[in-house]
């Protein structure tokens, strides 16, 4: 049974839902990241158990991403429920440092996809059910526009450069 919890971020509400496991730490896998107000992020189901405390260490890690004093999460995931071209492009995410940021071109290039598969990469990338966890905000357009994010442009402009991955100008 899927067990889920909300925190704030400075980037609004997020809704982490997982599933009890005895050999994660924490006792939870993570199955899905997701700012609650975004478009595609999932519905909270009547079956599903609301359990902040289960949470706690994934709430940890993302209040101390946030503060600046982490860069990476290694919390445990529900197996990937993804096709087999996704897994692949979902592994490669979780390649890309912090502070760094790739192209849909080289992340395909990495994962031994064609070029004419660019469009099937960014849609693996968009299909990521771990947002900020798996760094699917790190990949751009090949011009550099911060193309695409399903939790919203604005949120990947942020983590970017919260990141120092993009220097924001001031208003």
């Amino acid at each position: 049974m899927s067990i889920y919890a909300t925190i704030d971020s400075p980037l609004g509400e997020l809704l982490l839902v997982g599933e009890r496991s005895t050999v994660a730490r924490g006792g939870v896998a993570l199955a899905s990241v997701s700012f609650l107000e975004a478009a595609g992020a999932p519905d909270v189901q009547p079956q599903w158990d609301r359990d902040h405390e289960a949470f706690a260490e994934a709430e940890r890690r993302l209040r101390e991403y946030f503060a600046g004093e982490r860069s990476g999460f290694d919390l445990d995931y529900v197996v990937p429920r993804g096709t087999a071209f996704q897994e692949k492009v979902w592994a490669a995410l979780e390649s890309i440092p912090s502070g760094s940021t790739t192209t849909y071109g080289k992340l395909a290039e990495q994962v031994g996809a064609a070029r004419d598969r660019i469009r099937a990469v960014g849609a693996a990338v968009g299909a990521n059910p771990l947002l900020i966890v798996r760094p699917c905000h790190r990949v751009i357009g090949a011009s550099g526009a911060l193309t695409g994010y399903a939790g919203g442009v604005e949120r990947k402009q942020f983590l970017l450069a919260h990141e120092g991955a993009l220097q924001l100008l001031p208003a």
